[in-house]
């Protein structure tokens, strides 16, 4: 052991393995989470890649949504090893890499639902501009951008997570010599995966949603249903991890004294378990999509899931209303040559001229 500490450096204070029974029970939810998640998500991206007939803007963006929760999934054995032997067994480089890749996920999540938000938000408030965004390489570069921002947002982690040894077991956590890098790090965290995102989603639902009301949008509650069933989905799963950041960051303002030992011991009790809930965000959508496209399995087979979200998307509801649209004008047009006919009963056209006729001369 003495080894280990000359590798990893001295011993530690505050650890979310001081939870024996959140360690236990982050590892019986995430064992549950990715025998679930994990098959859901690959089977979302084969419905989209080999059985969609058409790939819109909401289907996109579903399918980076599940590639983000499929990479979360993949990595989760690593922390079920983690929290059930109680003791990181992987190295302090996989340490940094894997809580970089978790945080990477997470950010790309987020920031897609936001991303479809908006889009539906366009589409139902100017669905004159949607022309301009629907474009495969625009949507293409803005997915770029996203997961590139991603990326940057996601550094802090591979820089303050390290292995460091506590009562004789190895721990990967966050370690901060001040605690002004704790407030920076959970700040940040709060700020780009949290406020700053979902203030966007909850303002673009109200305006959605008032639209609906206003105008004559009734017809697309259905797909928009699912939307918002998986933005309040992510939101209850993601809620509880982001309000134990909030304690932490709290924790490391208070001075010491006794408010600062229950804030804590309060991060320190729930870290685990609220981390790992957060992961159910990531197998939840499957299930919704699967329940969601009930109606087509009997007529679909596999391609259910492809079917529904070519139904969801909001292109596709606006070439409906489109098509729509020109019937009902062609058939004004119809009623109008109808009401001139019988103004005028004996009047003809001439099918090779065009000029009318009367009585037959």
């Amino acid at each position: 052991m003495a080894e280990i500490n000359a590798t990893f450096g001295p011993e530690v204070n505050a650890t979310i393995l001081d939870s024996p029974a959140g360690t236990s029970m982050g590892a019986v939810i995430l064992s549950l989470v990715f025998l679930l998640g994990f098959p859901g998500n690959l089977f979302v991206i084969w419905s989209i890649l080999a059985r969609a007939r058409k790939q819109s803007v909401t289907t996109l963006i579903i399918l980076n949504l599940a590639i983000a929760d499929g990479s979360l999934m993949a990595l989760s054995p690593f922390f079920i090893v983690y929290l059930g032997m109680k003791t990181w067994v992987f190295g302090n480089v996989m340490c940094k890499v894997l809580f970089y890749l978790c945080l990477l996920n997470m950010y790309a999540s987020i920031h897609l639902i936001m991303l479809m938000s908006v889009y539906r938000l366009v589409a139902v408030l100017w669905p004159q501009r949607l022309g301009l965004i629907t474009g495969r390489k625009t949507v293409l570069r803005v997915l770029t951008v996203l997961w590139v921002l991603a990326m940057v947002a996601s550094i802090p982690a591979a820089i303050f997570r390290e292995v460091r040894v506590k009562n004789q077991v190895s721990v990967c956590d966050s370690f901060h010599d001040k605690d002004g890098d704790t407030v920076i790090q959970y700040m940040l965290e709060l700020v780009l995966g949290f406020f700053i995102p979902y203030g966007i989603i909850v303002v673009s639902y109200i305006c959605i949603l008032r639209r609906i009301q206003k105008t004559r949008f009734g017809r697309r509650i259905r797909s928009e249903k699912l939307i918002l069933a998986i933005v309040l989905t992510f939101c209850l799963f993601w809620l509880p991890y982001y309000i134990i950041d909030m304690v932490q960051v709290a924790s490391a303002l208070c001075p010491d004294g006794t408010t600062q030992a229950t804030l804590e011991k309060i991060w320190k009790t729930y870290r685990a378990v609220t981390s790992s809930i957060a992961f159910m965000s990531s197998c939840a959508n499957p299930v919704l999509y699967f329940f969601a496209g009930k109606s087509y399995i009997r007529r679909e087979g596999l391609a259910f899931m492809a079917r529904l979200f070519e139904g969801t998307g909001v292109d596709s509801a606006n070439r409906k209303s489109r098509q729509n649209s020109q019937n009902s004008r062609e058939k004004d047009r119809d009623a109008d040559a109808v009401m001139l006919k019988e103004k005028d009963p004996d009047s003809v056209t001439n099918s090779s001229s065009g000029k009318p006729v009367k009585n037959g001369k």
